[in-house]
């Protein structure tokens, strides 16, 4: 591996740990590491850069937590860490913290939400299988089952979503879109259980999602689109989540 690159003149001294964190991301840019590559050993990689076991492994850790390193003790060549591309996971997590702590409004959250599942619904019609016309099938009769409780429900609410993003042929798309109703997953839940009919909002969501199926189910992409658009803005439109995204669309043609 390459010896780390020295900041610039006048930069702030990085902390030993972010000697590391730069270091392998510097190495994945360089496509000097790739999905499967495995680390030098903590030790070797501390004195490689100059640093303590600690802030290595602080490192190491770090990038587990972002989805890029695993580590698996034994021997073989699986023990070790190595480079990995849990994306969807690393997402997930970046953005459910995120919005808990406010720093992405739940607004601009939707918006975005709305912009990627019209492209994911467009993308599913268009290359929807078999398989996943019955995924389809058996996620809307699990939310029409009136034994499920709203938190069931909002699961496999979540999982419908999921699986259209994953029908297109585009895994940027679908992991990103997957990231973001992951980190509504729980605000969704809370505000459903804060409704006054929470039985009429889920048969208006099962309707929906009924809609939204068979557009993709008979590959009607134009269809597809707008019956997700709908579907999101009305939801959050009565969702107690805050102000109501009437204006969405005029915001996305600004």
């Amino acid at each position: 591996m390459s010896s780390p690159r020295e900041a610039p003149a006048g930069a702030p001294t990085p902390s030993a740990h972010q000697v590391v964190l730069n270091h392998v991301e510097e190495l994945i840019f360089e496509g000097k590491l790739s999905v499967g590559d495995r680390l030098p050993p903590e030790r070797e990689l501390a004195a490689q850069l100059g640093v303590s076991r600690a802030a290595a492994r602080e490192a190491i850790r770090t990038l587990q937590a972002q989805g890029v390193l695993t580590s698996q003790v034994g021997s073989g060549s699986s023990a070790g860490t190595h480079v990995t591309a849990q994306r969807s996971q690393a997402l997930g997590r970046l953005l459910r913290l995120q919005v808990a702590l406010a720093m992405f409004p739940v607004d601009d959250v939707v918006v975005a939400r709305i912009a990627l599942e019209r492209s994911s619904a467009e993308l599913a019609a268009l290359h929807r299988t078999d398989e996943d016309i019955e995924t389809l099938r058996r996620l809307i009769r699990d939310m029409q089952d009136p034994r499920h409780d709203a938190a069931s429900f909002n699961e496999f609410d979540t999982q419908f979503h999921v699986a259209i993003a994953r029908m297109g042929a585009n895994t940027f798309v679908s992991d990103l879109t997957e990231a973001i109703r992951e980190s509504l997953r729980r605000p969704i839940l809370t505000a459903e259980r804060n409704l006054e009919d929470w039985p009429a909002f889920r048969n208006s969501l099962i309707v929906d999602h009924e809609g939204i199926a068979d557009a993709i189910i008979e590959r009607r992409p134009a269809e597809a689109v707008a019956r997700v658009e709908e579907h999101i803005r009305r939801s959050y439109t009565i969702l107690p989540m805050g102000r109501p995204l009437s204006d969405v669309a005029s915001r996305r043609d600004d």
